[in-house]
Protein backbone atom coordinates (compact mmCIF):
# COMPACT_ATOMS: atom_id res chain seq x y z
CA UNK A 1 0.00 0.00 0.00
CA UNK A 2 1.04 3.85 -0.77
CA UNK A 3 2.38 5.37 2.40
CA UNK A 4 0.63 8.30 3.77
CA UNK A 5 2.48 11.49 4.49
CA UNK A 6 1.10 14.58 6.81
CA UNK A 7 1.71 17.48 5.09
CA UNK A 8 3.18 20.12 7.32
CA UNK A 9 2.46 24.35 7.25
CA UNK A 10 4.06 26.13 4.72
CA UNK A 11 6.34 29.23 5.66
CA UNK A 12 3.98 32.21 5.91
CA UNK A 13 0.81 29.92 4.51
CA UNK A 14 -1.61 31.35 7.05
CA UNK A 15 -0.53 35.05 5.91
CA UNK A 16 -3.08 36.89 3.75
CA UNK A 17 -1.32 40.75 3.71
CA UNK A 18 1.42 42.02 5.32
CA UNK A 19 3.23 45.68 5.53
CA UNK A 20 6.00 46.93 2.74
CA UNK A 21 9.26 45.22 2.90
CA UNK A 22 9.87 43.29 6.36
CA UNK A 23 8.13 46.00 8.73
CA UNK A 24 5.67 43.20 9.62
CA UNK A 25 8.31 40.63 10.46
CA UNK A 26 11.14 40.46 13.70
CA UNK A 27 14.03 38.00 14.39
CA UNK A 28 13.88 36.88 17.30
CA UNK A 29 14.44 33.98 20.10
CA UNK A 30 12.61 30.57 20.02
CA UNK A 31 12.85 29.24 23.68
CA UNK A 32 13.99 26.11 24.92
CA UNK A 33 11.35 23.52 24.98
CA UNK A 34 9.14 24.45 21.86
CA UNK A 35 9.10 22.83 18.82
CA UNK A 36 6.42 24.88 16.42
CA UNK A 37 4.47 25.10 12.86
CA UNK A 38 4.21 27.70 11.04
CA UNK A 39 0.93 29.65 12.16
CA UNK A 40 1.58 29.29 15.71
CA UNK A 41 0.96 32.04 18.45
CA UNK A 42 3.64 33.08 20.34
CA UNK A 43 3.79 35.42 23.80
CA UNK A 44 6.77 36.62 24.93
CA UNK A 45 8.72 35.76 27.95
CA UNK A 46 8.07 39.75 30.22
CA UNK A 47 8.97 38.61 33.51
CA UNK A 48 11.57 36.89 35.49
CA UNK A 49 11.58 35.78 39.46
CA UNK A 50 11.05 37.19 42.33
CA UNK A 51 14.21 38.32 44.68
CA UNK A 52 14.34 40.32 47.85
CA UNK A 53 16.40 42.17 50.46
CA UNK A 54 16.19 43.53 54.19
CA UNK A 55 16.58 46.90 54.79
CA UNK A 56 19.61 47.59 56.01
CA UNK A 57 18.69 49.36 58.88
CA UNK A 58 15.84 47.18 60.00
CA UNK A 59 15.27 46.11 63.83
CA UNK A 60 13.32 43.24 63.15
CA UNK A 61 15.18 39.93 61.49
CA UNK A 62 12.21 38.02 60.10
CA UNK A 63 12.63 36.76 56.68
CA UNK A 64 10.87 36.80 53.52
CA UNK A 65 9.54 33.42 52.06
CA UNK A 66 9.49 32.26 48.50
CA UNK A 67 7.94 34.86 46.15
CA UNK A 68 5.59 33.95 43.44
CA UNK A 69 5.63 35.70 40.54
CA UNK A 70 2.00 35.84 38.81
CA UNK A 71 0.86 37.82 35.52
CA UNK A 72 0.03 40.92 37.17
CA UNK A 73 3.15 41.40 38.29
CA UNK A 74 5.68 44.61 37.08
CA UNK A 75 9.34 44.79 36.53
CA UNK A 76 11.19 46.30 38.85
CA UNK A 77 11.16 47.25 42.67
CA UNK A 78 7.83 46.92 44.81
CA UNK A 79 9.14 48.28 48.60
CA UNK A 80 7.28 46.33 51.75
CA UNK A 81 6.99 48.73 54.90
CA UNK A 82 5.99 47.80 58.11
CA UNK A 83 3.00 49.37 59.06
CA UNK A 84 2.05 48.25 62.60
CA UNK A 85 4.65 46.54 65.19
CA UNK A 86 3.76 43.59 67.40
CA UNK A 87 4.79 41.02 69.64
CA UNK A 88 5.55 37.98 67.41
CA UNK A 89 3.59 39.59 64.72
CA UNK A 90 2.91 43.11 62.82
CA UNK A 91 1.35 44.61 59.47
CA UNK A 92 2.87 45.91 56.20
CA UNK A 93 2.08 47.52 53.20
CA UNK A 94 3.07 46.95 49.76
CA UNK A 95 3.96 50.00 47.13
CA UNK A 96 4.31 48.42 43.44
CA UNK A 97 7.39 50.44 41.38
CA UNK A 98 5.28 52.45 40.19
CA UNK A 99 4.40 54.01 43.40
CA UNK A 100 0.81 52.77 44.17
CA UNK A 101 -0.57 50.47 46.95
CA UNK A 102 -1.41 46.89 45.94
CA UNK A 103 -2.04 45.81 49.12
CA UNK A 104 -1.93 45.10 52.92
CA UNK A 105 -0.67 42.08 54.79
CA UNK A 106 0.42 40.53 57.68
CA UNK A 107 3.58 39.08 59.15
CA UNK A 108 3.35 35.18 59.44
CA UNK A 109 0.58 35.26 57.03
CA UNK A 110 0.28 34.91 53.17
CA UNK A 111 0.10 37.69 51.12
CA UNK A 112 -1.03 37.85 47.56
CA UNK A 113 -1.35 41.37 45.64
CA UNK A 114 -0.09 43.21 42.56
CA UNK A 115 1.08 39.91 40.93
CA UNK A 116 2.86 38.49 43.79
CA UNK A 117 2.91 36.31 46.34
CA UNK A 118 4.88 35.51 49.48
CA UNK A 119 4.78 34.95 53.26
CA UNK A 120 7.43 37.72 55.72
CA UNK A 121 8.01 35.24 58.36
CA UNK A 122 8.89 36.51 62.01
CA UNK A 123 11.98 36.28 63.49
CA UNK A 124 13.55 36.50 67.22
CA UNK A 125 13.80 39.83 67.01
CA UNK A 126 10.60 42.04 66.40
CA UNK A 127 9.95 44.43 63.30
CA UNK A 128 9.57 47.77 63.98
CA UNK A 129 7.42 50.29 61.92
CA UNK A 130 9.53 52.31 59.27
CA UNK A 131 11.20 48.22 58.82
CA UNK A 132 11.50 47.66 54.85
CA UNK A 133 11.81 44.90 52.04
CA UNK A 134 12.45 45.57 48.77
CA UNK A 135 11.15 42.93 46.36
CA UNK A 136 12.65 42.70 42.90
CA UNK A 137 10.55 41.67 40.17
CA UNK A 138 13.61 40.98 37.02
CA UNK A 139 12.51 41.15 33.36
CA UNK A 140 11.96 38.30 31.46
CA UNK A 141 14.14 36.73 28.52
CA UNK A 142 12.31 38.55 25.99
CA UNK A 143 12.15 35.10 24.44
CA UNK A 144 9.23 33.49 23.10
CA UNK A 145 7.27 30.72 23.32
CA UNK A 146 3.86 29.01 22.34
CA UNK A 147 0.94 31.47 23.68
CA UNK A 148 -0.31 29.80 26.93
CA UNK A 149 -3.11 31.26 29.01
CA UNK A 150 -2.00 29.32 31.90
CA UNK A 151 1.57 30.84 31.87
CA UNK A 152 2.36 33.67 34.45
CA UNK A 153 5.75 35.12 32.95
CA UNK A 154 4.31 37.08 29.96
CA UNK A 155 3.98 34.58 27.65
CA UNK A 156 -0.21 34.20 28.10
CA UNK A 157 -0.44 37.39 26.45
CA UNK A 158 -0.82 36.71 22.16
CA UNK A 159 2.71 38.80 20.74
CA UNK A 160 2.52 37.37 17.25
CA UNK A 161 3.04 34.35 15.08
CA UNK A 162 5.34 32.16 14.32
CA UNK A 163 6.49 32.81 10.07
CA UNK A 164 7.81 29.38 9.52
CA UNK A 165 8.46 26.08 11.18
CA UNK A 166 11.38 26.43 14.21
CA UNK A 167 12.65 23.45 16.08
CA UNK A 168 13.38 24.72 19.75
CA UNK A 169 12.84 21.69 21.48
CA UNK A 170 16.49 21.24 22.65
CA UNK A 171 18.22 24.48 22.33
CA UNK A 172 16.84 27.98 22.10
CA UNK A 173 16.59 28.89 18.02
CA UNK A 174 16.58 31.96 15.73
CA UNK A 175 12.82 32.77 14.17
CA UNK A 176 10.97 34.94 12.35
CA UNK A 177 7.55 36.10 13.40
CA UNK A 178 5.09 38.20 12.35
CA UNK A 179 4.32 41.02 15.34
CA UNK A 180 2.72 44.47 13.57
CA UNK A 181 0.76 45.17 10.85
CA UNK A 182 -1.08 41.69 8.90
CA UNK A 183 -3.69 39.97 7.90
CA UNK A 184 -3.84 36.40 9.05
CA UNK A 185 -5.82 33.46 8.40
CA UNK A 186 -8.03 32.24 11.37
CA UNK A 187 -8.10 29.05 9.93
CA UNK A 188 -4.90 28.71 9.55
CA UNK A 189 -3.44 30.17 13.27
CA UNK A 190 -2.60 27.26 15.58
CA UNK A 191 -3.42 27.61 19.33
CA UNK A 192 -1.94 25.96 22.03
CA UNK A 193 -4.00 22.29 22.72
CA UNK A 194 -6.80 22.60 25.41
CA UNK A 195 -7.24 26.49 24.63
CA UNK A 196 -10.95 27.47 25.26
CA UNK A 197 -12.56 29.56 22.74
CA UNK A 198 -12.74 32.46 24.73
CA UNK A 199 -9.52 32.16 25.37
CA UNK A 200 -8.97 32.01 21.44
CA UNK A 201 -11.50 35.01 21.40
CA UNK A 202 -9.47 36.95 23.92
CA UNK A 203 -5.96 36.36 22.18
CA UNK A 204 -7.06 36.98 18.97
CA UNK A 205 -8.18 40.46 20.42
CA UNK A 206 -4.29 40.46 21.74
CA UNK A 207 -3.34 39.87 18.17
CA UNK A 208 -5.32 43.00 17.14
CA UNK A 209 -3.93 45.55 19.19
CA UNK A 210 -0.39 44.37 17.67
CA UNK A 211 -2.30 45.61 13.94
CA UNK A 212 -2.20 41.91 13.53
CA UNK A 213 -5.98 41.41 12.07
CA UNK A 214 -7.71 37.34 12.00
CA UNK A 215 -10.24 37.18 8.89
CA UNK A 216 -12.35 34.40 8.99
Amino acid sequence: MPSTFAEGKYAGEFLISEANGTRSREQVTLALGNNLEAGSVLGKITLGAGSSAAGGGNTGNGAMGAITVGANAQVGDYVLTITKAAVDAGDFQVVDPQGDVIGVGAVGAAFSGGGLSFTLADGAADFVVGDTFTITVAAGSGKYAEMDPAATDGSQVAAGVLYAPVDAASADADAVIINRHAEVSADDLIWKTGMTGGQITTATDQLATLGIIARA
